[in-house]
């Protein structure tokens, strides 16, 4: 107990060396912000008292789209409640969603399915300060250059009075809104659908679901284009060199025998890149350029393959043919509400709210159980230990 002040002493050293950093970096961008048209008013108000979030950082490096097995992805972003969910809001939006596909030429279960994934329908926006987050990302990790250029765009949006500071929070990564806008993608794509003289994506669905059409039809959406197929490889298929960006002739791939899952023959008259998100043993998909568009929302193949499926599931598609190859499959939010839940009458009181985010608190009780189990404590939750609690 002795070396405890001297190791918070440390600690407070290496915190106020932090600030002293991030403080020392924002006086650094001052003249690029200014080159940016953000005024000294501006810059001053909101930077002049702001502490970095060392914790985003963390984030950067620990994305899900990237870190999750995909099976553990999709299970939790296209899981039934959700397609209910969105189900409700292509009814309950009909007439807008049928304005905003005749004026940006994107149908309405992609708009939807977007909007699913990035807030669950308005429900989840985020809490944290968007300036401070990219403030931090900007003096700290990778990316500073983009994130700078973010920065600089959040200011402004401020400056305009489009939002009040208080209210303009969201992502660790500065995005904001019911479908998550950066703020540079704000300033170019934002659109006052509902035409009461403001772009508001926190409080007007309207507006949050035209922009989001806004920006697939910029990113090079094609009006009547499948974003692609789930299809069958045949026996020792080589998919060396394939992918997402390698399109081909349709032609090409029925000639060397891919077909759709169901069998049927690839559509001809298509320029298709092969996507197998978790090799050649799971499913594999053919994409077209408009799973591109959907990709360059958030670049990750994992998040554009969310997006699809969930779009299918609203247009009344069922589950992939293929299934993953593991056996030990993800969770559902239902169904981590339920592993929680166990966990809790397994005597791990301190996970906090049943609410299916799988926070440190709850991998920590995940890795105690299955230690208990004689399991690798990985704190992975999946089917595998959800069946065990039941069976306890």
């Amino acid at each position: 107990m002795r070396y405890l002040p001297s190791l918070l002493f440390v600690v407070a050293l290496g915190a106020q060396a932090q600030t002293d950093e991030f403080a020392r970096c924002l006086d650094g961008l001052r003249p690029a912000a200014r080159a940016a048209s953000v005024s000294e008013p501006t810059w001053r108000t909101h930077t002049e008292a702001l502490q970095p979030d060392m914790g985003v950082v963390a984030n950067l490096d620990a994305q899900p789209e990237f870190k999750t097995p995909i099976w553990d992805y999709l299970a939790f972003l296209v899981d039934e409640e959700r397609v209910t969910d969105g189900s409700a809001r292509l009814q309950a939006h009909a007439e807008v969603l049928q304005r905003v596909q005749q004026r940006y030429g994107v149908d309405p279960a992609t708009v939807v399915a977007v909007w699913g994934v990035e807030s669950n329908y308005g429900q989840g926006f985020g809490r944290t300060p968007i300036v401070r987050s990219l403030a931090t990302l900007s003096c700290f990790g990778r990316r500073q250059t983009y994130f700078r250029t973010e920065l600089f765009a959040a200011l402004r949006i401020l400056q305009a009075g489009h939002f009040a500071p208080e209210r303009f929070t969201g992502s660790w990564a500065g995005a904001f809104g019911q479908t998550q806008f950066m703020p540079s993608n704000f300033e170019r794509l934002a659109v006052d659908f509902d035409a009461d003289g403001r772009a508001d994506l926190f409080d007007s669905a309207a507006d949050a679901l035209a922009s989001t059409a806004h920006f697939l039809q910029r990113a090079g959406w094609r009006p009547q284009l499948p974003w692609g197929f789930e299809v069958k490889l045949p026996a020792g298929f080589s998919v060396a060199g394939e992918g997402r960006r390698s399109k081909r002739p349709s032609a090409e791939w029925r000639a060397r025998g891919v077909r759709l899952a169901d069998g049927s023959p690839v559509p001809e008259d298509l320029s298709l890149g092969l996507l197998t998100p978790a090799g050649v043993q799971g499913p594999a998909f053919l994409v077209t350029r408009n799973f591109d568009a959907i990709y360059s929302y958030n670049a990750a193949e994992s998040y554009g393959l969310a997006i699809a499926h969930l779009a299918d599931r609203l247009r009344g598609g069922g589950p992939f043919t293929t299934p993953w190859p593991t056996d030990d499959t993800g969770l559902s939010r239902a169904e981590r509400r339920e592993l929680q839940a166990w966990l809790i009458v397994n005597g791990h009181h301190d996970i906090g709210t049943i609410d299916g985010l799988l926070g440190e608190k709850t991998r920590a009780a995940v890795r105690a159980e299955q230690q208990r189990l004689g399991w690798a404590p990985d704190g992975r939750a999946g089917q595998k230990l959800l069946q065990a609690l039941r069976a306890r």
